[in-house]
């Protein structure tokens, strides 16, 4: 009974401050400066509150479920991988005028040269039942002074353990752009003092796809490998607007002939 008569107590409330609101937003116009500073003020703290509970609120609410790690991943796959940026919330949730080597979650890094930086990303929230990541990332760059822009992605260490020149590494992705753009993933394993990288583009003629990384082709020294991370290359961004949806990393040993 108390919490029934809470709830009513609480909603009667909320009532009076929408009204009150939307007084204050008929009025704006005629109130004088002095006044307008102070609502102002108020209203910033109190839409910082609302949109820090609907982000919490909608992520909780909206499928795909936060955290969610489910994947389609390929026969004999021995490790996979989706990292944070797609799985769960990051702080701060987005950024304009991105600087060179800005962070990302704690997982991504944003490089490029430019010597005016009109770029901005935002972690957009997945509503749709197609996609299996709770979270993806949307990119907007408009006038592009710089040569390159890349992002970055960590992989947990994990995934060096057995890894030797048998394993593929699998890619997969799920990107909309606004207009063409060519987009190369370069996969980076260190070993000891050395690096190989292996260059592949990923063919955007559909939405989702992946692309397979031969460690066969590659000088690695298994017995010394250290770190592995993923850099996605953007050619000619200027204005446009990718939205990578999802981004997945898996591993499976080549069949033997």
């Amino acid at each position: 009974m108390r919490r029934r008569l809470r709830n009513l107590i609480e909603k009667r409330f909320n009532s009076i401050a929408i009204r009150r609101w939307a007084r204050r937003a008929t009025m704006a116009e005629q109130l004088s400066l002095p006044a307008l500073r102070r609502l102002r003020g108020q209203a910033r703290s109190l839409r910082w509150e609302i949109d820090r509970f609907l982000f919490v609120a909608d992520g909780r609410l909206a499928l795909p479920l936060i955290g969610s790690n489910a994947m389609q991943l390929p026969l004999y796959t021995d490790w996979s991988h989706r990292p944070e940026l797609w799985r769960g919330p990051i702080m701060p949730q987005g950024a304009s005028a991105v600087p060179n080597k800005a962070l990302i979650g704690c997982e991504a890094t944003l490089y490029h040269d430019c010597q005016i930086s009109e770029l901005t990303y935002r972690q957009v929230r997945n509503t749709s039942e197609e996609d299996l990541a709770p979270f993806g990332l949307r990119l907007e760059v408009f006038r592009f002074d710089g040569s390159f822009l890349s992002l970055s992605i960590e992989v947990p260490d994990e995934v060096c353990d057995g890894l030797s020149r048998r394993h593929l590494v699998r890619l997969d992705y799920a990107v909309d752009m606004e207009k063409g753009l060519e987009i190369f993933a370069r996969l980076n394993v260190k070993h000891g003092p050395n690096l190989e990288q292996v260059v592949r583009e990923l063919p955007l003629h559909t939405e989702e796809g992946h692309v397979d990384f031969d460690l066969a082709y590659t000088k690695l020294n298994e017995k010394r490998v250290e770190k592995l991370w993923i850099d996605l290359i953007f050619e000619g961004p200027e204005m446009n607007q990718v939205f990578i949806r999802d981004l997945t990393l898996s591993r499976r040993p080549r069949a033997e002939l």
